[in-house]
């Protein structure tokens, strides 16, 4: 996902950055691939956070959280509530799942999901093996994105050592569909830095202002005149929003 692009610049300024892959993705190993349950990335984000405070050099009192797309959700969520964060950016973060997930697929497609969800539950109660979805599919598939097939495949394969497969589990959407990243951002009293895409076909601007007014602060908003991916390695505003992003951390850690 050219992650390692906003590694280097905030290490390039002096920070010390661990970038980790969660549980059934990437580099990291479990049973099954592309499963994505948001409360088990929590803690996958909060042992990092531990495993960082152990090591040589790092000042435990100073740890900041930068997180992107899904992960943006995580870092505000994680980041109201663990008092081991001082500083949270979040770029064009998850906020209202559900709402995403009806702006994908319309409110008749969003109420065959629930009952896709409905019917998995009831059979992984039973024993049977959970339904899985596509991420990406052609037009008129069922699967959990309407972004551009194309350009979000090659986003997500970024790097020479992809691990990256083109399914999730009904369980994760469910999990998904009923996640509200910003639920307690009236609790993050610390620096808060949103960089949001104006024209944001996955989260639309217009949450990221109601979550952004909710915000205790210091706080500060960026909107950039792109999409969701235009804030991504190769893509016009990545030097722009990782900049931004770093620069917060210098002014506040």
């Amino acid at each position: 996902m050219g992650l390692p692009a906003f590694a280097e610049r905030f290490r390039d300024a002096g920070f010390a950055v661990l970038v980790f892959d969660y549980r059934f993705l990437g580099a990291s190993d479990g049973e099954d691939r592309g499963r994505i349950v948001p409360q088990e990335q929590h803690d996958d984000l909060r042992a990092a956070i531990g495993f960082a405070a152990t090591l040589p050099g790092i000042d435990a009192s100073r740890i900041g959280l930068w997180g992107t797309s899904y992960s943006g959700g995580h870092a505000l969520f994680v980041g109201a509530l663990d008092p081991r964060v001082k500083v949270i950016v979040a770029q064009v973060p998850a906020l209202a799942v559900a709402r995403s997930l009806i702006g994908f697929v319309g409110s008749e497609g969003f109420a065959a999901y629930l009952a896709m969800f409905t019917d998995d539950f009831v059979g992984r109660n039973a024993g049977a093996a959970g339904g899985w979805v596509p991420i990406v599919a052609p037009e008129g598939s069922l699967a959990c994105s309407r972004a551009p097939r194309r350009g979000l495949v090659r986003h997500l394969r970024a790097g020479a050592e992809s691990r990256w497969v083109n399914h999730t589990s009904l369980e994760s959407i469910a999990r998904m569909a009923e996640y509200l990243p910003a639920a307690f951002i009236d609790l993050a009293a610390k620096p808060l830095l949103l960089l949001a895409a104006e024209h944001d076909g996955i989260i639309p601007v217009e949450q990221v202002h109601e979550v952004f007014a909710r915000a205790p602060g210091p706080k500060d908003l960026e909107v950039y005149p792109c999409g969701h991916f235009g804030l991504y390695p190769g893509r016009p505003f990545h030097g722009a929003a990782a900049d931004r992003a770093r620069d917060w951390f210098l002014r506040y850690l």
